[in-house]
């Protein structure tokens, strides 16, 4: 028997694992971090055998209880990623499972590999709608992409979206790839409408180190990047500092930080109500994207979420509320769960990488909703 997690997004400590029926096993820091959930990593054993594989520090994790009714998910063609019996006591992280095959691979959420960002990026540039524009390194020397759809011209409103400034929510970059599969196809009547009226900025992936390193939250600097808007740095968080300078060349009319959630196993927003700036026109704005997005897909709700702040007490050092701020637009932190979606669950797959492509597609109908109304009329 081996565990290993030596390559993309790998993370497992083994403490032991001796008897398939007692494997214990330790989840990795990020690095210069405290912070710690995401796990990736490759058992290879003997199928037919039951083992249980407990995951000792689990209560230490950052958001410990999003354990509750967790399940984690397994693959053996890394391909189809599907939960498996999980149970959290409080103080350990117990999966349960019998292999089928000798190998097989087991994560927090279905990863989305730096492969497959560096194919989507190529692929997505391909289309004669698609410009691929490099922003600058990483601290780690990786490149920051930006996919520029559509033509840029005065009368057209900008849309900025991001995904995976906390690279352990794999679920953002899927939810990427789906809104931009759609968005790419010239078949599309949503697509072609919106951009006749928009250019889209978007940056699939905002934390290429920390997703190779098998990070939860931070950078290869141990920063979380979704508190540097307001004063981002070159040396520390470099990955906001040039996505920033670029919206201050271009503006930004609507913006969308896509994320995931340890806790809430809902798909939920939270918008940008606690800035200074927040007025009558951007609750409308909320309020139609909310609920067109709630007509296109059973998969969005609004009943569970997070506490809307109190007017003026907004955290600006957020991405979705110093943009909100600072540009004055609507602007949402979109959140999905790491478990299942409670309003509508797959007892296989729970919520899952095909569903954050859905998702992702869906969404392209609420910002067709709100994108006649994005700039105040004087």
């Amino acid at each position: 028997m081996k565990i290993s997690s030596q390559f993309d997004s790998g993370n497992i400590e083994v403490i032991s694992a001796n008897d398939p029926s007692d494997i214990r096993l330790a989840i990795r820091k990020d690095n210069q971090s405290d912070f710690f959930q995401w796990f990736h990593f490759r058992l290879h054993t003997t199928a037919g055998v039951p083992h249980r594989l407990r995951i000792m520090n689990a209560s230490e994790a950052a958001y410990a209880d999003g354990w509750h009714d967790y399940r984690a998910v397994a693959s053996y063609d890394r391909e189809s990623w599907f939960r498996v019996e999980t149970e959290y006591d409080g103080k350990e992280l117990s999966i349960d499972l019998t292999p089928e095959q000798n190998t097989l691979y087991l994560a927090y959420f279905a990863p989305y590999s730096f492969e497959r960002h560096q194919d989507l990026l190529q692929q997505s540039q391909l289309s004669p709608l698609c410009e691929m524009v490099d922003l600058g390194e990483t601290l780690d020397g990786r490149d920051l992409s930006m996919l520029v759809i559509g033509d840029s011209a005065p009368e057209k409103k900008v849309v900025w979206i991001i995904a995976r400034q906390h690279p352990g929510e794999t679920m953002a970059e899927w939810f990427i790839e789906g809104m931009l599969d759609r968005l790419l196809d010239e078949d599309d009547a949503v697509a072609r409408k919106l951009l006749q009226e928009c250019v889209f900025h978007v940056v699939p992936n905002m934390n290429p180190d920390g997703s190779v390193r098998g990070h939860l939250r931070t950078n290869a600097a141990g920063v979380n990047l979704n508190r540097e808007w307001l004063e981002p740095s070159m040396k520390l968080s470099p990955e906001v500092f040039l996505v920033r300078q670029k919206m201050m060349e271009t503006g930004v009319d609507l913006f969308l930080d896509i994320h995931g959630d340890e806790n809430l196993p809902y798909n939920f927003v939270a918008g940008s109500e606690g800035i200074p700036s927040f007025d009558a026109h951007l609750k409308n704005l909320q309020d139609r994207f909310k609920a067109a997005l709630l007509a296109a897909t059973p998969d969005f709700q609004t009943e569970h979420g997070y506490a809307i702040d109190e007017p003026g007490k907004a955290n600006l050092t957020m991405g979705s509320t110093w943009v909100g701020e600072h540009f004055k637009c609507l602007s949402y932190t979109v959140e999905m769960p790491f478990k299942d979606n409670a309003d509508l669950p797959d007892e296989l797959f729970g919520w899952s990488d095909t569903r954050s492509l859905g998702f992702g597609q869906d969404m392209l109908t609420a910002i067709l909703a709100v994108c006649g109304q994005l700039r105040k009329t004087h």
